[in-house]
């Protein structure tokens, strides 16, 4: 059931400060031929994500492994709920040539949530980091992964394979969970990235992302916040959370980016490493950003 709150409407009319021109560039298309060629899903695509014209026009994507089928219904999410298809074992590899031809120097790689496999697709998730590293030593790997249910061996087995930063999203205040991921609760996912950074210390940094705009009082955002860096996460993004569909759960608010710039200013008091914050930011919407932070802490 939808919280009162929160029922389907039309979209809302979006501000000027979310209406952004089109990129021009050749690169879009030699990006999309590249995807194409490696038989190879983003979430650029598969998520409506709105800046995957600008991303894929500068040469960069974010990897979605595992298939473009995922087990959960997140309310928010444009990544379609279907049985998923057998795993492909050669996607590793393709992932891994697809970054040497991009020449990422950071790489993100999410996936569908894939609750119909025993290990939740952890075994993929390893041999996808290991052949992004065997192929591109020195870029830096960022995973944006599902909560696993929690589960501690599966979650062990992405960590095994040492990505640079682990980033797991928190999504939205604990009132809107149920409703906005049902399937995924607010303190498991904070959990998880205790988890993470308690095994791996100053080996990983932790990251995590909320969505604005879906009903959250400021009180709600910054309790969040606090939680988050109780769990020891060390990124946080935010950004306004966008209808993909109708069917998609509306925008409560469009928060103006003056706002966005005092929640940021409020996160790097709470001590956390890195911020951004925007309209449109995302989970890996400029994710490099932080790469030159990270290669000075890793010198230091």
């Amino acid at each position: 059931m939808l919280d009162a709150d929160i029922e389907l409407k039309p979209r809302k009319r979006l501000p000027e400060w979310l209406r952004l021109p089109l990129p021009t560039s050749n690169t879009f298309a030699s990006t999309r031929n590249l995807l194409d060629d490696l038989k190879l899903h983003t979430v650029c695509e598969s998520a409506k994500c709105p800046n995957h014209w600008e991303c894929w026009s500068k040469g960069t994507a974010t990897f979605m492994i595992a298939g473009d089928r995922c087990t959960r219904a997140c309310r928010f999410c444009a990544v379609s709920t279907l049985k998923p298809m057998p795993l492909e074992i050669d996607e590793p590899e393709r992932v891994a040539e697809a970054t040497r031809r991009m020449g990422l120097k950071h790489v993100v790689i999410t996936a569908v949530a894939r609750d119909d496999l025993s290990d939740g697709a952890a075994d993929h998730w390893k041999k996808t980091v290991d052949a992004v590293r065997s192929a591109n030593p020195d870029t830096v790997i960022e995973v944006l992964t599902p909560d696993f249910n929690d589960h501690d061996d599966q979650l062990n087995q992405v960590l095994d394979a040492r990505p640079d930063i682990f980033n797991h999203n928190l999504e939205t205040v604990k009132r809107l969970t149920p409703q906005v991921r049902h399937r995924a609760t607010y303190e498991r996912s904070l959990r998880v990235l205790k988890k993470a950074k308690d095994r791996m210390g100053d080996s990983v940094f932790t990251k995590s992302g909320m969505m604005l705009g879906l009903g959250e009082s400021e009180t709600e955002l910054f309790a969040a916040m606090e939680d988050l860096r109780k769990s020891n996460c060390d990124i946080l993004t935010l950004g306004q959370y966008l209808q993909p569909t109708l069917q998609h759960l509306p925008v409560a608010e469009f928060v103006h980016p003056d706002k966005f710039a005092e929640y940021r200013r409020v996160a790097e008091g709470m001590g956390f490493v890195f911020v951004a914050s925007g309209p449109m930011v995302r989970s890996s919407y400029h994710a490099d950003d932080f790469s030159p932070l990270l290669e000075k802490a890793k010198a230091g």
